[in-house]
């Protein structure tokens, strides 16, 4: 290999051919055509998919804080309208013949997958991450012949191999992200209003702007002494002002001092405050003096000196934190208009799943429902107990007719085979699928659906607990940041330290832990081991997840970051106080 690391021929299909300029390998004109027409299938997908979800948007705005009893199921001769140029209506469940995987070995023309064969001089493996998967050859010889592009009318047409492509099916990761940020913001909620001490966690509805002044009058800033004027000072030793005590009323003359408190209010006509440590008392002549100079308004809080009434304080769609919560109370807040949490009910499916004990006979722990309850209360949701119903498609369909929540998670049975019901079930239900399977590894055959215009959505993860987690931040969490007001998370930049195998075609989520540089270093992010789609010891000891497109990245490139909920950042505080 040669030219910077690039191979000249694609090692990962096996095949070589005549190089271009920059020694990339030529495709014939059939591969070229295939793609092309691919790529156009896929971004007019991606574009129906889209449109899907604006049209819903535009339905009248409903208030979710529903009445218990409220059956949100289709009544009987409802219909769907179908959107012009595609069937809204379709079956969900799998198209017929669609593999589960799509693990054909090709790269990105002109570069082999790092980590596939035939990078014979690439760096050894990483200490951190583990080899890529995504290894399988196709067999040698051209490609296909491009197929004709009509059919003599004497004969019959061939029936297609299979259904049409859904606008949901297979999109690629970043646009299956919007369409589910799209779906939170379907429609306005109405605010509610919530003590602060039930405030916590929610977003803020409405800007927070200061009812009072604050501090609301002077106040002393240390335990001491007010004095007026220039000293030495005289006083009163029984007299003193606290916090609390009611209004100084009476102004302090001129060469006079009083005890005060911390957060008391001064005296009118106060100079400053003088702290105790600094001061020099003469009880037998009733006399104060300064051991240090004193200067005017010195350890004084002026009214007004952090915000003035109407002062703007925290924006709308922030989050409400125990500061904020502080913040709001000495502002003169009792309680705060929120954005109500969106309610999730979690299903967790398969029988071979133990809620206790150790593995035994063929049957595994549920590591999702203990998981996914913390972790979508942490993405902000109200979230019920997780309920394990078995592979059991009429115990599937009882519980997601019967949810009065804003989401509906599901765990497995995704994917098709004898035992994955949610397909047919969804389908049953005249479900709505907005994604239908998403370009990316683990957690390929996630789903993201609709029972009715007014019915909870259904997100279906993978059973595999990383694929799972992979389908949480794909789709449920832009989907609850928008139900509950809360901004989406961008993901930003970061170094990777070392190199990253990547799936041919779609995007990879690897399990990452930031680490600070050092010897004037920059900061960077490690990939993690144990990052296969059945691992959690990966994500465990992770704070980041590495968006690694097609291909995979080597050592020192720049990849976008999704942190996890433990860390966190607070977008609308930049600007603010820099």
């Amino acid at each position: 290999m040669s030219g910077g690391g690039v191979p000249g021929g694609n090692s990962a299909t096996g095949r070589t051919g005549p190089t271009g300029p920059a020694g990339t390998t030529a495709p014939d004109s059939a591969a070229a055509r295939a793609a092309a027409a691919e790529a156009e299938a896929e971004e007019l997908a991606v574009e129906q998919a889209l449109a899907l979800v604006g049209s819903r948007t535009q339905a009248p705005a409903h208030d979710r804080t529903r009445a218990p009893g409220n059956d949100r199921t289709r009544p009987a001769g409802h219909d769907h309208v179908q959107a012009p140029g595609h069937d809204r209506t379709r079956a969900v469940g799998h198209t017929p013949g669609r593999p589960g995987e799509r693990m054909n070995g090709r790269a990105p023309r002109g570069q082999a997958p790092i980590g596939a064969p035939g990078a014979a001089d690439e760096p050894g493996p990483s200490p951190y991450a583990v080899p890529s998967p995504y290894t399988e050859s196709a067999p040698d010889g051209p490609a296909p012949a491009a197929a004709p592009r009509s059919t003599p009318t004497h004969e019959p047409a061939p029936a297609p191999a299979s259904a049409p492509r859904s606008p949901a099916h297979d999109l690629p990761w970043d646009r299956a992200r919007d369409v589910a940020a799209r779906a939170g913001r379907g429609g306005p909620t109405a605010a509610i209003r919530l003590p602060l001490d039930r405030a916590l966690g929610h977003v803020l509805a409405e800007p927070l702007g200061a009812l009072t002044d604050l501090p609301p009058f002077d106040t002393s800033a240390m335990d001491g002494w007010a004095v007026a004027g220039p000293g030495p000072w005289s006083f009163d030793e029984g007299a003193g002002l606290l916090a609390g005590n009611g209004p100084a009323t009476d102004a302090l003359p001129d060469g006079t001092a009083v005890r005060i408190a911390t957060g008391a209010r001064t005296p009118a006509d106060t100079t400053a405050v003088v702290r105790s440590e600094h001061a020099r008392v003469d009880p037998a002549r009733g006399l104060l003096s300064a051991r240090r100079p004193v200067v005017t308004g010195q350890d004084i809080r002026p009214r007004g000196q952090e915000c003035r009434a109407g002062d703007h304080l925290v924006p709308a769609g922030a989050v409400v934190t125990p500061a904020v919560l502080g913040l709001a109370a000495a502002a003169g807040y009792d309680a705060l208009p929120a954005v109500p949490r969106p309610r999730v009910d979690v299903l967790v499916l398969g029988d071979e799943l133990l809620a206790s004990g150790l593995p035994h006979d063929g049957l595994i722990r549920d590591a999702l429902g203990p998981m996914l309850g913390p972790w979508l209360r942490a993405l902000g949701a109200e979230v019920s107990a997780p309920r394990r119903l078995g592979d059991d498609a009429g115990a599937l369909r009882e519980a997601l007719t019967a949810s009065d929540a804003d989401v509906i998670i599901t765990t497995g049975g995704t994917a098709s085979g004898p035992v994955d019901h949610v397909h047919p079930v969804l389908a049953d239900l005249g479900a709505e699928l907005l994604v239908d399977g998403v370009a990316v590894r683990p957690g390929h055959p996630m789903l993201l659906a609709r029972l009715s215009p007014e019915g909870p959505h259904i997100v279906g993860l993978p059973g595999n607990p990383l694929a799972a987690v992979s389908g949480l931040l794909t789709l449920a969490e832009p989907l609850l940041a928008g139900l509950a007001g809360r901004p989406a998370q961008d993901a930003y930049r970061a170094l990777v330290h070392a190199d990253v195998p990547g799936h041919p075609h779609d995007t990879r989520l690897v399990p990452v832990v930031h680490r600070a540089g050092r010897a004037g270093g920059r900061d960077h992010v490690a990939p993690l081991r144990y990052n296969g789609p059945a691992m959690l010891r990966g994500i465990a000891a992770a704070d980041g997840l590495a968006v690694v497109p097609a291909g995979g990245v080597r050592s020192g490139t720049e990849v976008e970051i999704l942190d996890l909920p433990w860390a966190p950042a607070a977008p609308w505080t930049e600007g603010c106080f820099t």
